[in-house]
């Protein structure tokens, strides 16, 4: 598969990115500085510079054409709440619209486990933002016609992967995941048709991650 990543320095994405290439995918990692193509470049992606906060949809949609996959591994990194609006939620929806108009079928979301109205936390704690922000695109994604997945993992470690999940965590319950596992699921649901159009809340676990989906 041809794959975008959005997001590419980040710490999932540079962890995913030779995954992916390893199996035999085309990736492309898009980064806004150009300092970072070296590091991109260096997982075996390709790297393109741009700026997912200032491309439009049309844009982002040139950047798609002839891709059959995105991974969103974009955010704000915590940083005030009207970029965090700006990154995590609007846009990660123009990236969606742009990959329908691309014709890209396949989109896999790195969200947290905490994106769901059922687990706000109050609206005076800051994190209140990202959250809206997450849940909104979210929400987003899954009203499109693309065959999405949206990963919902917990408080990210930099501890290593094992592959495998606690398929029964939620926010703030057993939901601490390594960046590492989350880039292994990534890769493993992103031609995976038992993921297609499923929320998937995890962390750390002892199931492996071709169980969790066999019991999907």
């Amino acid at each position: 598969m041809r794959v975008t990543i959005f997001g590419g320095h980040g710490k999932i994405a540079l962890l995913l990115a030779p995954m992916l290439v390893e199996a035999g995918h085309e990736v492309t990692s898009v980064v806004r500085n150009p300092d970072h193509v070296g590091d991109v470049e260096a997982t075996g992606a390709t790297a393109r510079v741009t700026s997912v906060e200032d491309a439009d949809e049309h844009a982002l949609a040139d950047l798609l054409a002839g891709q059959d996959a995105v991974v969103w591994s974009a955010g704000a990194g915590g940083g005030s709440p009207e970029r965090t609006y700006a990154v995590d939620r609007d846009a990660a929806i123009r990236s969606m619209d742009a990959a329908a108009r691309a014709g890209v079928g396949r989109y896999v979301m790195v969200s947290f486990s905490g994106s769901s109205p059922d687990v706000l936390v109050p609206e005076d704690n800051p994190f209140r933002h990202y959250q809206d922000a997450k849940i909104a695109a979210d929400e987003h994604l899954r009203s499109t016609g693309l065959d999405w997945t949206v990963l919902g993992p917990g408080t990210l470690t930099l501890e290593p992967g094992s592959g495998s999940v606690d398929p029964g965590a939620g926010f703030n319950d057993g939901d601490v995941t390594s960046r590492e596992l989350v880039a292994q699921v990534a890769l493993a649901v992103l031609d995976d048709r038992r993921a297609s159009r499923r929320t998937l809340v995890f962390g750390d676990g002892d199931v492996p991650v071709d169980d969790w989906l066999a019991s999907l």
